[in-house]
C-alpha cells in the first residue's frame, strides 16, 4: 500500500517496539504526525523540546527502551540538543527524529523558515552520529541501524533529520524489521587468567559504573566469594548492596580515596568511565594493576592507561569470571572496620560541606520505598544524596551527571513515570533549576502523573556561591527573584505543600504518592528536624 513516508514511520517504529514518542509537532514536520494514531502509539506533547528530549531520556533510563523524540527543523533541533547532550555522556538510547530543508536549500541561504547552516553537523557535536536520509530507502536503514546498535553496543543519542519534501513523498512500504543483538560479547579466554590474578590479589578493589547495572547479581556474587572492597560510580549506585561491610560506596570522588586505592593491589573496574565527574581528579592513586572490563573500546584506551583491557559485556564476562574462581585459593586483607570508619569520615565530610541537608535525605530514605524511581538536577541536595542515599537496587537513581544540565529532573521524571505507571517516581530539584522546565508541569498534570516534585529552595545558586568565595571571588549574580511556588503549582492544576518540619516533608511525599496529580513540594532551607 503507497502512502507519505511521515505516515510510514510510526508503523516502522511500532515494529521496533516502540510505544511512547515525545515531542512538539510543527509546520515541518507534520507528516511525521499522520500515522501516529492509527499505528497505536501515544505521542505525550511537551511545552518545549527541551523537555521533550529530557521526557525520552527519563523514559528510556526507567525502562530500558530507546527514548523517541519527534522535533521541526532549526530551533525544534537546537533545543533538544542538551538532553541530547546528556543523554549521550550518561549512555542513555535516545533516536531524535527532525525534519530539515530540502537539498537545493542548502546550497545557498535563502532565508527559509527555520534555516540553519549545517543542521546535521550541530547535531553531531552532541550526539552519537547525526544522518540525513537522502531518500525512503535510507530512512529504513537509518532506523535500523539506530535500533540495532542500542542493541549492540554502547547505548547513546542518534539524530536521524528527513527533509520535508521527502517526508510528504508517497511510496509503497517495503520497510523490513532489521537485526538486532542481544549483547553477550564475551573474552572468555581472559576468565581464568583474571581469576587467577582475583586468586592472587590480597587487597582486591572492585569498582563498578553505570556499565555494569545488568551485572548486579553476577557482581555481587564476586564479592561475596572475594570479600574484596568496592567503590561505585555515582551511576553504578545500587549495583553493590548498600550494606556490603567492604563497600567504601559512592566516594570516589572524596579526596582521601587515592589513599585507600594506594593500598590495592589489584583493581578490576567494571563498566566505568572513571571519568572527571567520577573521580574529580586524574588518577585513581594506585600503583598496581588495573583490569578494565567495558563494552566501549573508547574507554579501555583512555588515561588510565589500564594494564588489561577486556573488551566485554560485564554481566556475561563476570558470571566467567565467577565460574573460574577456587574459593579456597582467595584470601583478603581488607578489615570491615577499617573500612566502615573511613565509609563514616566520608559521611561526616559531605555532612561538614553543605550543612544541613544529610537529614533530609534522611527523612527521604526513610519514607521512600527501595523501588522508587529518582529523577534529580543539578543542586546541592542531589550532591550530597548521591554520596549518603542508600541504594539497594541499580538504575533507580538518575542524574544528569555527565554533560551536567540544569533543568533535568521534571521532564526526566515525566517521562520516567509514563514508562512506569506502577511505580514510584520521584523528582528533585533546586529552586533555579526548576524553572528552566517548569511549564513541563503542566504534561504531568494532563496525564494525572502523580509525582512528587520536590523543590530544595536555599534562594540562591549556593553552589555557584561556595564555589566563587572558595576561588576567592566576590560573589556576583547568584541570587534571582523566585516565584511562589505554591501558588504556580496551583496554577497549572497541580497540587502544593511547603513543609516546615521533617515529619511534615515525610507526610507531604507520602500524601502526593496517592494523587492522581503531580506534587510541588516547596523544601525550604529553613526547614526544621521537629
Amino acid at each position: 500500500m503507497e502512502k507519505p513516508l511521515g505516515a510510514q514511520i510510526p508503523f516502522i517504529l511500532k515494529e521496533n517496539d516502540v510505544e511512547i514518542i515525545f515531542g512538539i509537532p510543527g509546520v515541518h514536520n507534520i507528516e511525521l504526525y499522520r500515522g501516529i494514531e492509527e499505528a497505536g502509539l501515544k505521542h505525550i506533547l511537551a511545552r518545549h523540546e527541551q523537555g521533550a528530549g529530557f521526557m525520552a531520556d527519563g523514559y528510556a533510563r526507567a525502562t530500558g527502551k530507546p527514548g523517541i523524540a519527534f522535533v521541526i527543523t532549526g530551533p525544534g533541533l537546537c533545543n533538544i540538543m542538551t538532553p541530547m547532550g546528556q543523554a549521550y555522556s550518561d549512555s542513555v538510547p535516545m533516536l531524535v527524529i527532525s525534519s530539515c530543508l530540502n537539498h537545493g536549500d542548502h546550497a545557498v541561504s535563502k532565508g527559509r523558515l527555520h534555516e540553519m547552516r549545517n543542521q546535521e553537523a550541530a547535531a553531531a557535536t552532541v550526539c552519537d552520529w547525526s544522518k540525513t536520509a537522502l531518500d525512503v530507502s535510507n530512512v529504513y536503514d537509518l532506523i535500523n541501524k539506530a535500533f540495532y546498535e542500542f542493541s549492540a553496543k554502547r547505548s547513546r543519542s542518534k539524530h536521524i533529520q528527513i527533509p520535508i519534501s521527502l517526508l510528504g513523498s508517497i511510496s509503497e512500504s517495503n520497510y523490513k524489521l532489521g537485526f538486532k543483538s542481544n549483547n553477550y560479547l564475551d573474552q572468555p579466554n581472559k576468565h581464568e587468567e583474571t581469576a587467577r590474578e582475583v586468586e592472587k590479589a590480597r587487597r582486591l578493589i572492585v569498582v563498578v559504573g553505570g556499565g555494569a547495572k545488568n551485572a548486579a547479581h553476577e557482581i555481587r556474587l564476586l564479592l561475596e566469594n572475594t570479600k574484596a572492597a568496592s567503590f561505585s560510580t555515582y551511576a553504578g549506585r545500587g549495583i553493590i548492596n548498600d550494606d556490603n561491610d567492604f563497600y567504601y560506596g559512592a566516594t570516589l570522588a572524596r579526596s582521601d580515596s587515592i589513599n585507600d586505592f594506594a593500598q590495592a593491589d589489584l583493581i578490576l573496574a567494571i563498566g566505568t568511565t572513571l571519568s572527571e565527574v567520577d573521580l574529580w581528579r586524574e588518577e585513581l592513586g594506585h600503583s598496581c594493576k588495573l583490569i578494565r572490563v567495558d563494552i566501549d573500546p573508547d574507554q579501555l584506551s583512555d588515561q588510565h592507561n589500564s594494564d588489561v583491557k577486556i573488551m566485554a559485556d560485564a554481566k556475561t564476562f563476570i558470571a566467567g569470571l565467577n565460574s573460574k574462581l577456587r574459593p579456597d585459593y582467595i584470601k583478603s586483607d581488607w578489615r570491615r572496620n577499617e573500612i566502615q570508619r573511613k565509609r563514616a569520615l566520608y559521611r561526616s565530610q559531605v555532612d561538614s560541606e553543605r550543612p544541613g541537608i544529610v537529614p533530609l535525605v534522611k527523612a527521604l530514605e526513610e519514607i521512600l520505598a527501595e523501588d522508587t524511581i529518582i529523577y534529580s538536577d543539578m543542586t546541592q541536595f542531589a550532591y550530597v544524596a548521591k554520596e549518603v542515599f542508600p541504594m539497594y537496587q541499580p538504575s533507580k537513581w538518575h542524574h544528569p551527571y555527565g554533560f551536567g544540565t540544569l533543568g533535568y529532573a521534571l521532564p526526566a521524571a515525566i517521562g520516567g513515570k509514563i514508562g512506569k505507571m506502577d511505580m514510584p517516581v520521584v523528582a528533585i530539584m533546586g529552586d533555579y533549576g526548576f524553572q528552566y522546565t517548569l511549564p513541563e508541569l503542566g504534561v504531568a498534570v494532563e496525564h494525572n502523573l502523580s509525582i512528587p516534585v520536590i523543590v530544595w529552595d536555599n534562594y540562591k545558586l549556593k553552589e555557584i556561591e561556595d564555589s566563587m568565595v572558595e576561588a576567592q571571588i566576590e560573589p556576583n549574580s547568584v541570587v534571582a527573584l523566585n516565584p511562589d511556588f505554591c501558588k504556580l503549582a496551583e496554577a497549572y492544576g497541580a497540587k502544593s505543600s511547603s513543609p516546615n518540619t521533617l515529619e511534615e516533608l515525610k507526610t507531604a511525599i507520602s500524601s502526593a504518592f496517592l494523587c492522581n496529580l503531580p506534587t510541588v513540594i516547596h523544601l525550604k532551607s529553613s526547614i526544621t528536624e521537629n
